[in-house]
């Protein structure tokens, strides 16, 4: 049986912290897991900043309402349902990722959690399990799936390499020129294409 992991920012909706990055005009939270790959020195970073300018929860959530997935993903999506089991595996936040899950159509998320204050005040946040992409992959290869992922980042790499069938999707000119054994696209028709290739259909 066949499963499809996918990433969810960058792939699928806008780069939250871009977004939120360019609405409060602080232009050092554009920084992704694009440019850094230590995911928890790029947190404490960000919380660093958020702090120093007195911003939370409410501020960030205000943003993700307006935003919108990227336009194609939701037909994408439909239309790999239709054929697949699929999973949207990021290290985004429960508490971020909930508007635009339901935009997409309320696809299976598994991501992470914020420690909010009572005045919204970001004071941590809990990583569901170490190297969650690829311990999420592993793991459903132990109980029987063939897994099949796509992302963007370099936080994507492991789980990606570890899958059956794996691609880059709008990714950056720096990681597809490190992976050039990964074929890499831009278009939601080419990724579709390339799923259904490797599931044989």
């Amino acid at each position: 049986m066949n499963i499809v992991c996918l990433d969810m920012e960058g792939v699928l909706t806008p780069e939250i912290w871009i977004a939120f990055s360019q609405a409060s005009g602080i232009p050092e939270l554009k920084r992704t897991t694009r440019d850094e790959p230590d995911y928890n020195k790029l947190m404490k970073w960000r919380l660093g900043i958020l702090r120093e300018h007195r911003l939370g929860l409410n501020e960030i959530r205000a943003v993700i309402e307006k935003i919108d997935p990227l336009e194609g993903a939701r037909a994408f999506l439909d239309a790999l349902r239709e054929e697949t089991q699929v999973l949207i595996l990021s290290d985004t936040f429960e508490q971020f990722a909930k508007p635009l899950i339901r935009k997409l159509g309320m696809p299976t998320l598994f991501c992470n959690t914020l420690d909010v204050a009572e005045n919204g005040e970001i004071t941590g946040y809990r990583m569901r399990i170490a190297q969650s992409k690829l311990s999420t992959v592993r793991a459903l290869q132990s109980i029987g799936f063939d897994t099949i992922a796509a992302g963007d980042s370099f936080n994507d790499l492991a789980m990606i390499r570890a899958s059956k069938a794996g691609f880059l999707f709008r990714s950056t000119e720096a990681i597809i020129r490190d992976n050039p054994d990964l074929p890499a696209f831009e278009k939601f028709d080419d990724l579709l294409g390339g799923i259904l290739e490797a599931l044989g259909k």
